[in-house]
C-alpha cells in the first residue's frame, strides 16, 4: 500500500510529494497530463514562499533562474515604492515563470524519493477505515492510507468526496496568451503606457524570443470557459481597448481567466484532503494563488507525515483546516478587493485614489505589502507573546543563519540559555543551541513550517508545547 497519493503534480503536489518524504512517507504523485504544461499563468513567489524554499534549502535553485525585484504595483497595481523594514531577510518578489518553479519542484520531490506518473487520471474513489482506493482512466486501482487532492479549481477530488465549493462566479474575464507583436518596441510602450493610465486590466510583456505575455479583458464572460479564446479574440479586444491589435501574430498558447472566488467547504473529508486550487480560487490579482498553494502544502506535509508515521497527537492533521481555512478566506477578500480598485467605474476609481493616498503613509503600504507577502499570518495558538503562532524570520546565529538549520524538515529549538532540552522528541524535534542578537526570548520552538509554538525559558512550558505538536516523548 502506497502512503499517500498526490492527485495534482503542479505546485502545491510537488511541494507536498517532497514535504512527506523528508519524512520518509512513500508517495506517488499522479498527474493526468502526459506532459509539463507550458503555460505560464504565474509570474514569481512572494516573501513567504521564497522563505519556505530558504528553509528547505531550494533558495539558491530559484535564484539562479529568477530575478529580484523590489518594485510596487502589488496592490491593485497602485505604483508606490517597495515598502521599507519588512520583517523578513529576504525584502524582494522574485520573478519566475511558474513552468521553471514547477520543473524545480518536480526534481526536489524525486530527488527525495517521491514517484511522478503522468498521463494518469483519477476518475473514481473509494474510502474506508484503512485507506483510500483510487480508480484510473485506464480502469487501473490503486490503495493508499491517504489521498490528498492538488488537482486544480475544477478538482475531480473535490467533486469525488462531494464537497461543496461556494462562493462568486465569474463576472468578468480576461485573456491571457503568449505571442507576437507587429509593431516596435518603442510604438508598443507608448500606447502601453497611456492605456494602463487608466486600465489595469491590460498588459504586454516582454518575455524574450520575439514572444510577449498579452494581458487584456474580454469582452464579456464565455459560455463555455473550458475552450480557450481565438486569436481574434485578442485582436478585437486589443483594438477596442488600446485602439490596436498590435499586429499580434502565431500564439504560443491562449487561455483565459475570470475572478470567481469559491472555497470547500470542508479540507477534509476522512482520509482524503484538499490544497491548492482545489481548496480555494481567487481573481490572480497581487499573484497570491501559487503562493497560498505551496503554503497549504507547508503547513499539511509535516502534519500528515506524522499521521502516517504514527507519532501525530489527537487533533493534529485538523490543525490543517483550522490553520490554512481562514487564511485562504482572507486572500480570496484581499484580491476582490484589489480586482475592484482596478475597475475603470467611477466608484471604485475614488476608492482607488484613497488608497493610493493611504499609501503614501509608509506603515499603510508596508503593511498590504506584507498582508500580500503572507507576512502577517498568525495563527490561533492560545494566548501568548505576540510571535506566538507567527513565523519567524531566518534571523542571524552566532554559527550562522537559522533557516539552515530547517532542512530536514522537523522541528527546531533554537535555545539561547543552554539549559533546555527536547530528551524524549529528539527524533521528531532538532536543538540548536545558539545566540541571536536579532531574538528578543530565552528560547523559541519552531513546528516543521517555521511558525513559533512556543517561546521562554520554562522547561515545563517547553515540554507541554512539545506534546501537543510532536505527541508522546519516546524512552
Amino acid at each position: 500500500m502506497i502512503d499517500v497519493m498526490v492527485a495534482g503534480a503542479g505546485p502545491t503536489g510537488l511541494m507536498l510529494a517532497a514535504e512527506l518524504r523528508l519524512h520518509g512517507v512513500r508517495v506517488l504523485v499522479l498527474e493526468k497530463e502526459a506532459e509539463p504544461t507550458p503555460v505560464v499563468r504565474a509570474l514569481g513567489l512572494h516573501v513567504r514562499s521564497i522563505e519556505v524554499m530558504d528553509q528547505r534549502g531550494l533558495l539558491d535553485r530559484f535564484l539562479a533562474h529568477g530575478k529580484q525585484y523590489r518594485v510596487g504595483g502589488f496592490v491593485a497595481g497602485i505604483d508606490k515604492p517597495w515598502p521599507e523594514r519588512l520583517d523578513t531577510a529576504h525584502g524582494y518578489v522574485l520573478g519566475i515563470p511558474q513552468t521553471v518553479t514547477d520543473r524545480l519542484l518536480a526534481e526536489h520531490a524525486v530527488e527525495l524519493g517521491a514517484e511522478v506518473r503522468r498521463g494518469c487520471a483519477l476518475v473514481g474513489l473509494e474510502q474506508d477505515d484503512e485507506g483510500v482506493t483510487a480508480e484510473l482512466a485506464d480502469g487501473s486501482r490503486l490503495r493508499a492510507r491517504y489521498l490528498v487532492g492538488c488537482d486544480g479549481g475544477r478538482s475531480t477530488v473535490r467533486k469525488l468526496i462531494g464537497v461543496d465549493f461556494p462562493g462568486e462566479p465569474t463576472r468578468v474575464e480576461t485573456l491571457l496568451g503568449e505571442m507576437q507583436v507587429g509593431v516596435d518596441q518603442e510604438t508598443l510602450t507608448r500606447v502601453m503606457t497611456e492605456v494602463r493610465k487608466t486600465q489595469k486590466r491590460f498588459g504586454l510583456g516582454h518575455l524574450g524570443d520575439g514572444f510577449y505575455r498579452v494581458v487584456v479583458p474580454a469582452a464579456g464572460v464565455a459560455e463555455d470557459r473550458t475552450v480557450p479564446p481565438a486569436l481574434e479574440d485578442f485582436q478585437q479586444q486589443l483594438r477596442a481597448v488600446a485602439g490596436t491589435d498590435f499586429g499580434v501574430h502565431s500564439p504560443r498558447w491562449l487561455s483565459r481567466f475570470g475572478d470567481a472566488t469559491r472555497q470547500a467547504e470542508r479540507y477534509r473529508v476522512g482520509r482524503v484532503l484538499l490544497a491548492g486550487d482545489a481548496a480555494h480560487i481567487h481573481p490572480p490579482t497581487g499573484g497570491q494563488g501559487l503562493n497560498l498553494g505551496i503554503q497549504d502544502a507547508f503547513n499539511l506535509g509535516w502534519k500528515l507525515a506524522a499521521e502516517v508515521a504514527g507519532w501525530a497527537p489527537e487533533g493534529l492533521l485538523d490543525t490543517y483546516q483550522d490553520e490554512r481555512h481562514p487564511v485562504a478566506t482572507a486572500v480570496l477578500d484581499h484580491s476582490r478587493a484589489q480586482l475592484h480598485l482596478m475597475s475603470t467605474e467611477p466608484g471604485p476609481q475614488a476608492v482607488r485614489r484613497l488608497v493610493a493616498e493611504l499609501m503614501d503613509f509608509e506603515e499603510v503600504n508596508r503593511y498590504l505589502i506584507a498582508k500580500i507577502a503572507a507576512l502577517t499570518i498568525r495563527y490561533d495558538f492560545g494566548e501568548g507573546p505576540d510571535l506566538l503562532g507567527r513565523r519567524l524570520r531566518d534571523v542571524q546565529l552566532k554559527r550562522g543563519r537559522l533557516y539552515a538549520q530547517m532542512h530536514s524538515g522537523r522541528g527546531l529549538l533554537l535555545d539561547q540559555t543552554g539549559r533546555l532540552s527536547v530528551d524524549g522528541w529528539a527524533d521528531r524535534v532538532d536543538q540548536v543551541t545558539d545566540v541571536s542578537e536579532e531574538l528578543d526570548t530565552p528560547a523559541v520552538l519552531l513546528r516543521p513550517d517555521g511558525y513559533v509554538a512556543w517561546l521562554g525559558d520554562d522547561e515545563e512550558g517547553l515540554r507541554a508545547s512539545l506534546a501537543r505538536w510532536f505527541g508522546t516523548p519516546t524512552g
